[in-house]
This record gives C-alpha cells, structure tokens and sequence, in this order.
C-alpha cells in the first residue's frame, strides 16, 4: 500500500472517500489559497463532517510546515551535515 501510494496516490487501491481527502491534502499543499467550498462539499458527500475537515486540515498544514522547516534547515539532509562540519559545527542544524 505503501509503495502504491508512493508510486501515484490517484491508482492506489484506496476507498472513495480516502481518495477525496488524498485529492484535498494535495490542493492544501499545492496551493491553499484555491481550496475552495466545493473541495469542501466533496469531502462531507464522502462521509467527513465539519471536525473531520478540521482534523484533515490541521495534519495536512502541520507536516507541510514542518516539512518546510526541516527542508529550510538541512533536516536529514547530507549536505547539510557537510556544510555544518566544515564550518565547525558538529550540529547540522545549528
């Protein structure tokens, strides 16, 4: 499941209502500014009340941003620990 969700979320053997919410974390993330009532009306007519969006919502926004904070501070990344060593730091994200 994993792998399939990986690979492309849109032929994953997912339910209806995972792939609305999957389509509408995709929206969050692209560009929130376009979500719109209807991202929200397709939601509830797959079975999410208002909670369930908020909840959707919220964990979407909240990896997004801590995503970025980890891309923006070399989080995991290799380069990021070559460059804090050649400056001195044994702390990549110092």
């Amino acid at each position: 499941m994993v792998a399939a969700l990986q690979e492309d979320y849109t032929t994953a053997p997912v339910s209806d209502a995972e792939r609305v919410m999957l389509d509408y974390a995709v929206q969050l993330t692209k560009d929130a500014t376009r979500i719109t009532p209807q991202h929200h009306a397709r939601l509830r007519a797959a079975g999410f009340d208002d909670r369930g969006i908020l909840q959707i919502t919220l964990i979407a926004s909240w990896f997004n941003y801590i995503n970025r904070v980890a891309d923006a501070l070399g989080v995991g990344r290799e380069d990021a620990v070559e460059d804090a060593e050649t400056h001195g730091r044994t702390d990549a994200t110092t």
